[in-house]
């Protein structure tokens, strides 16, 4: 049976399966729903019948989908992603799971179907794999947004309450207290949470556990910007309270987080649909070309056609990332603590890859070994050295033998293309073969196939050998003219069968392959150290901001300082966590080796002024102009976020639309056009024996 008809049972079979369970879940939950209430009831109750169904359906295909082994890690994965957002709030958390669950199975479901639908052939399999990859993660990532851009919303309305309350009672944990109260239901479940740490019994244990699971930094920052009013009192100053400072600079910081989100969501707006598109029109436009134009055939069937092919999807895949990467909001996923043993972990551990290891780093010591340790502490890779290079060697051997397999695969395949299509009795550009031509077509291949069979694919082959070879396999009534044109058909095709075996420049050409996913895992860590520069520079103003708090305290320490923006740092928690450790045998060598572990310039100049406030110099006059580095900051960072709108929007027009483009030309007009001029070559040939 054909591969079409089968996938399209297994398809109708799922779906009635999935109605079928879906109409059973129904009526057992609408029969508990009227048993419940009475009678008198039942029509008061009818407008909400159909949304609560549906939630009471999503808890129980949830309580079932999670013991499924398959679909279990699906599930806990996308939990995982919407965890931050409802992370205390079980039943939202397996409502909201289980629809982008169901959305996500539903859109694929959907996008099989039209694949089904355009008449696929085996490699089907491998497009609808990548199709259902890509729309998974495009659709978990535009829900993950929506969430994240609500909770920010929502976050701007709680400080602007908290800081109504706080004015009317000057209490802290009472005005957060009322604030969630009316709250939105998001933004409330972390209200109360940072309430709960507050009053507890140890505030800065509940509160280290809560930065674990904060969504964002601006949550974090409130929370730690509330513990230190609590703990050390408000300090009202000429510009007034040091609370509502704290309030409105990180009012100012989310409003402008929040612009410029809307502002590249709406020019980047269906950019990832346009990239995704051709995958759905490759396949037609290859069956409109082969049966408006008969010789494209040669070129959809060829090698050329197949790379081009995967150049295609290549390019559609490539084009998908880069649009995540330019549009991703996501902050930093980096967390200083330990982790489970990586794959490079593991396979560091065995005696051949050890040895491999060795011999391709660069020695202990060298300028390059330096350099590269330097790249990996500045992008804040979580992975040593030497893991490092066991992913390299990984991605340079299975590239390396994939394009090499691509590439035998490709002569093997033209092999069995010049011996089976068939030979049409007269070449043409336009129309196509009737049934009596097409049947003559692969008669006269399979009477090539057996003619070189007989000769034994011998490339030395001459001519008379051939005719003896027609002549012997039944050929029969054949002019002089068709003879001659079938030993030369022949030929040209013994030619280029033996013509059909591994080149020294496809083995380079793999070399080149692997050379540059070897290198491909140094150019990411240069590309995220150069995303950490806004990282950094986010979290040392955070560090400002704390210290505009705590430098009025009369108690406050360099030592406590920097206590307090531990509890803060993300990127910079492991190098500020040693300096902690090592602060009492040597405060001063601990902020020296501090700002040599970090090369970032603000973060050092900040060092700088801690070493300053060491010298007997009061913390308040180091830190006087802090204000104004802040505003100077921050109207930095706008003018940086316009300027990079600005050029990722460009960059993503572009990229969105190169799918097309290659589709389009690559796949249809080029190859068109160089047909066209082999047709009339032929043509011309044939008015000139006239």
């Amino acid at each position: 049976m054909a591969l079409k008809p089968i996938l399209m049972i297994v398809f109708l079979l799922s779906l009635a399966c999935f109605a079928i369970a879906f109409g059973i879940s129904a009526w057992i939950s609408r029969s508990r729903r009227r048993s419940q209430i009475g009678p008198s009831n039942t029509s008061k109750g009818e407008g909400k019948t159909l949304r609560e169904l549906y939630r009471q359906w999503a808890q129980l295909a949830y309580q079932y989908g999670i013991k499924l082994p398959f679909i279990k890690s699906y599930i806990q994965r996308i939990r995982q992603r919407i965890v931050l957002i409802h992370p205390y709030d079980e039943i939202a958390l397996r409502y909201e799971t289980m629809k982008l669950t169901l959305a996500i199975t539903g859109t694929i479901g959907l996008t099989a179907l039209l694949l089904i639908w355009s008449r696929p052939d085996w490699s089907f399999i491998v497009i609808v794999l990548m199709a259902a990859v890509v729309i998974s993660n495009m659709l978990v990532e535009m829900f993950i947004l929506r969430l994240e851009r609500k909770l920010l919303g929502q976050a701007v309305e709680l400080f602007s309450v908290v800081r109504h309350h706080y004015q009317q009672h000057g209490m802290v944990e009472e005005a957060l207290y009322e604030a969630a109260e009316s709250a939105g239901h998001e933004i409330s479940l972390h209200a109360n949470r940072i309430y709960n740490a507050l009053v507890s019994q140890d505030p800065d244990d509940a509160l280290e556990r809560y930065y674990e699971i904060a969504p964002n930094r601006y949550l974090k920052a409130f929370a730690g910007i509330s513990h230190l009013v609590m703990e050390f009192g408000d300090q009202a100053r000429k510009q007034g309270s040091i609370y509502l400072q704290g309030l409105s600079g990180l009012s100012k910081e989310i409003q402008l987080d929040i612009l410029r989100r809307d502002k590249l969501d709406y020019l980047m707006k269906g950019l990832h649909v346009i990239a995704l598109a051709p995958v759905f029109f490759t396949k037609p436009i290859e069956r409109w070309a082969r049966s408006s134009f008969p010789s494209m055939d040669e070129f959809y069937m060829s090698k050329l056609g197949f790379v081009t092919k995967i150049s295609i999807y290549v390019i559609i895949v490539i084009s998908y990332i880069l649009l995540q990467k330019l549009q991703q909001h996501r902050e930093t996923d980096y967390r200083a603590g330990l982790e489970r043993p990586s794959w490079e972990e593991r396979l560091y551990r065995v005696p051949i890859v050890r040895a491999l290891v060795r011999m391709a780093a660069p020695g202990i010591g060298t300028s390059i070994f330096h350099r590269q340790l330097r790249l990996l502490k500045e992008s804040n890779a979580r992975i040593k050295f030497e893991w490092l290079y066991v992913r390299r060697l990984m991605l340079f051997f299975m590239v390396f033998i994939l394009s090499l397999s691509l590439a035998i695969g490709l002569h093997v395949q033209a092999r069995h293309h010049l011996l089976y299509t068939p030979v049409p009795p007269h070449p043409s550009l336009f129309g196509q073969m009737n049934e009596v031509e097409r049947v003559q077509a692969e008669k006269t291949a399979e009477q090539d196939r057996n003619v070189m069979r007989r000769i034994g694919m011998s490339p030395d082959a001459t001519p008379e050998q051939v005719r003896n070879g027609i002549s012997q396999s039944g050929h029969m009534g054949l002019s002089a003219e068709q003879m001659d044109a079938a030993v030369k058909r022949i030929l040209s095709k013994i030619s280029r069968y033996e013509g059909e075996y591994l080149r020294w420049w496809e083995l380079l050409f793999s070399l080149c392959l692997g050379w540059l996913a070897y290198c491909s895992p140094l150019w990411l860590l240069y590309f995220h150290r150069k995303v950490r520069n806004m990282e950094m520079r986010h979290e040392v103003y955070q560090f400002q901001t704390v210290i505009s708090i705590l430098r009025g305290m009369e108690r406050i320490s360099v030592e406590g300082i920097l206590e307090w923006i531990n509890r803060f740092a993300v990127i910079f928690k492991v190098p500020i966590q040693k300096c902690l450790l090592h602060y009492e045998h040597g405060a001063q060598m601990a902020l020296e080796e501090l700002k040599e572990d970090v090369w970032f310039p603000e973060f050092q100049r900040l060092v700088d002024k801690l070493l300053l406030a060491m010298d007997k110099v009061p913390i308040k006059d180091v830190f006087d102009d802090l204000e104004g580095e802040m505003i100077f900051s921050f109207e930095q960072r706008k003018q940086q976020y316009e300027a990079m709108i600005d050029t990722k929007a460009a960059w993503a027009r572009m990229i969105g639309f190169t799918p097309m483009y290659a589709l389009i030309f690559m796949y249809l007009v080029i190859p068109l056009i160089g047909m066209s001029f082999t047709q009339m070559e032929v043509y011309y040939e044939q008015i000139q024996r006239l």
